[in-house]
């Protein structure tokens, strides 16, 4: 079995303070074309960098003390951490909100073996839907990784399929999420429940449920989805 290689290593200890992890990550083949570049080079691997549960949150409530006016503090956030760790590591961060877009769930999925859940999130076999990714580094050389193993689909052995019943509106049907009539609910009384304890839906997954995010985070993500 190969060993890991030591960079990885070096980016956990670089993010471990920020409450972020590396998530697995892959050498590029040779035919893909990622337009961004490291050092003026093609990157060769990716590294995805991402949270579980609640572990970004105390750094990034910290550090939202003082920055309280940006306009998107946690990509902000996320941009002053990852870009730093790439100065360091002598990586490209790059992320989600930039253009041209990166294929970042497939990304996703090659590096973890993550499957989407009946409410098109990503489901994690340990963390469920309590897990995200915030950004990635680009190497201008390949990095070995640890051989994936394949795991479970939770959602496959999941029968009753409780977020498709729990959202009031029935915002969810397995094959889309409509969006407005989740908006309108939420600007109503009604939608103080969901907008105040998070998600209905996302809270009736079993699957990792004792990761679930702390109230002050469920509120700042709904809040954040409200003015979206």
């Amino acid at each position: 079995m190969a060993i890991a290689d030591p960079m990885l290593d070096q980016i956990a200890a670089a993010l471990e303070p920020h409450g972020l992890v590396p998530r697995g990550g892959f050498n590029f083949d040779a035919e893909e074309d990622i337009p961004q570049r490291v050092n003026d080079e093609a990157p060769q691997s990716v590294v995805l960098i991402g949270h579980f549960g609640s572990a970004i949150w105390l750094p990034f409530a910290e550090w939202h003390r003082f920055h309280a006016d940006a306009s998107d503090p946690l990509d902000t956030w996320s941009k002053s951490v990852l870009n730093d760790a790439a100065a360091a590591l002598g990586a490209r961060a790059v992320f989600p909100s930039d253009t041209p877009y990166l294929p970042f769930q497939q990304w996703a999925r090659r590096a973890e073996g993550l499957k989407a859940s009946p409410l098109g999130l990503l489901i994690h076999p340990r963390y469920g839907l309590w897990q995200a990714f915030r950004g990635a580094l680009l190497f201008k050389h390949s990095i070995r990784f640890p051989e994936l193993k394949a795991v479970a689909h939770p959602c496959d052995s999941c029968v009753e399929k409780p977020c498709l019943v729990a959202c009031p509106v029935g915002a969810f049907d397995g094959a889309g999420f409509a969006v407005d009539r989740c908006r309108d609910y939420l600007a109503t009384h009604e939608g103080k429940r969901c907008m105040d304890g998070g998600c209905l839906a996302r809270l009736a997954c079993p699957v990792g449920r004792n990761h679930a995010y702390v109230p002050d985070q469920q509120q700042f993500h709904m809040a954040a989805f409200a003015r979206a």
